[in-house]
């Protein structure tokens, strides 16, 4: 960036406001003029990648944020465990590593119970190392993204097959299986205080609002940037207190919609509340660029709760029938009640039952003897980038043996109603198993009534 230029860029930062009317982006092609009532980047991605935080501002985020975090930060188990006097870095290290997968695209109100019943469970590595995929699913179900899971079970059998020590340093933890850069900065940075920088989507929108960015925040190099940025910020001696202070202002002050800027403790270097009060046309909530969600897709899919009847001593018992996912792809390995997908299209009664039969009979050699058959109601799942139309249907068989196909590559099981009930299941089959059980019993009590 040549001498005129850095001038330049003086006054913008000096006084940020949207004056520019065109910008150039990467790509050097010229967009078209944008109104002036419309927030424009106080900076290009060109002129970031030049950008450093002043010596003094640093310095003043610094003690206000670690001020303000040791005041006002959140009592969750996972900081206890770190705050202890217990010298065990490896143990901080690993409760660090499992709340920060935990808290992934999961709230912490609903990570803090996970968390507890998870390090009762697997107080170390080296226990969850012994651990199967499927205890580790069960202890995950309700969470969401089981990928998280798998990863977590991975990463610890590798640590313990390389010695069992708890990687120490950034580079190191980048090694193992299923540690990113995220969740590597978090672990050197709390456990080991090591200074490099963590950044999240509370971190981005913070140092975007804190510098007027307004790039898209999910481009390559702005992500990029913010974590050049983030990393001059770190404090050297309390890297991990800074950066859980830095997430904790963006998910309790600095909201995506309703940021609390009159009681922000970096609100005086705030570039965005600066612009906001010299421009009534721009908000701090302008930043950074609102990206649009990628449009869901619709899918239909069949799901059969298959209850055999069987007779012992006079009395009839039921078991369902749960097959395994395959182990990859959306949920992978996880149990669940027949199903089959309906290839995005929305199907009748016959032609759902239809696949359902052909399902059954070509993956298991399945008789279907029927003892009856009912629909049971329909469930909209949501997963990230898929809206899922589930019909659920009861299909209650007479005892049989279940032979599998030599060509069908799945596993499966019988459970009874009471392991059934226990088991981890995902929140679309405990839907649909509850759905069958109040069908079962408003139709119990629908029966009594016409016999009374």
């Amino acid at each position: 960036m040549g001498p005129k230029t850095k001038q330049t860029m003086k006054k913008i930062l000096k006084n940020p406001t949207p004056a520019v009317e065109d910008v150039i982006t990467k790509s050097k092609k010229r967009t078209r003029k944008v109104s002036q009532s419309k927030p424009q980047p106080a900076f290009t991605i060109g002129d970031i990648e030049d950008f450093q935080f002043r010596e003094d501002e640093v310095k003043e985020i610094r003690a206000s944020l670690l001020k303000w975090y040791d005041a006002n930060r959140r009592d969750l188990p996972w900081r206890r465990i770190n705050d202890s006097d217990d010298d065990d870095r490896d143990r901080k290290a690993y409760a660090v590593w499992v709340s920060e997968i935990m808290l992934q695209q999961t709230r912490v109100q609903t990570v803090v119970n996970y968390f507890n019943r998870w390090m009762e469970k697997w107080p170390t590595v080296h226990h969850l190392a012994q651990a199967s995929i499927e205890e580790v699913n069960e202890m995950w179900a309700g969470l969401g993204y089981y990928r998280r899971a798998r990863f977590l079970l991975e990463g610890a059998k590798t640590i313990v097959e390389e010695g069992g020590q708890f990687p120490k340093s950034l580079k190191d933890l980048l090694r193992v299986p299923g540690i990113g850069e995220y969740t590597a900065g978090a672990i050197a940075s709390i456990a080991f205080k090591e200074a490099v920088p963590v950044v999240d989507g509370n971190v981005v929108r913070v140092i975007a609002r804190l510098r007027t960015i307004s790039a898209n925040p999910k481009d390559k190099e702005t992500v990029k940037t913010i974590w050049r940025l983030a990393g001059q910020l770190v404090d050297e001696d309390r890297p991990g207190d800074f950066n859980q202070g830095l997430m904790e202002l963006g998910a309790t002050l600095c909201k995506p919609l309703n940021p609390n800027c009159s009681t922000c403790p970096i609100s005086a270097q705030c570039g965005a509340l600066l612009v906001s009060k010299q421009n009534p046309s721009i908000v701090v909530t302008d930043y950074p660029t609102k990206v649009a969600k990628v449009k869901q897709r619709l899918d239909f899919s069949a799901i059969s709760v298959v209850e055999i009847l069987e007779s012992e001593e006079g009395r009839m018992n039921s078991k369902f029938l749960l097959v395994k996912r395959p182990e990859e792809g959306l949920l992978a390995g996880l149990w669940e009640f027949p199903s089959v997908s309906l290839n995005g299209e929305e199907a009748d009664v016959d032609a759902r039952r239809e696949a359902i039969d052909d399902f059954l009979k070509n993956s298991f050699g399945l008789n279907l003897d029927i003892v009856s058959r009912e629909e049971v109601g329909e469930y909209v799942h949501i997963f990230t980038h898929i809206r899922l139309k589930m019909y659920i249907e009861l299909l209650v068989l007479r005892s049989q043996e279940l032979r599998r196909k030599e060509k069908a590559d799945m596993s499966y099981k019988y459970v009874d109603m009471k392991t059934l009930g226990s088991m981890g299941l995902t929140t679309g089959v405990r839907k649909a198993y509850n759905m069958v059980q109040k069908f079962k019993q408003s139709r119990s009590s629908l029966l009594k009534t016409v016999s009374s």
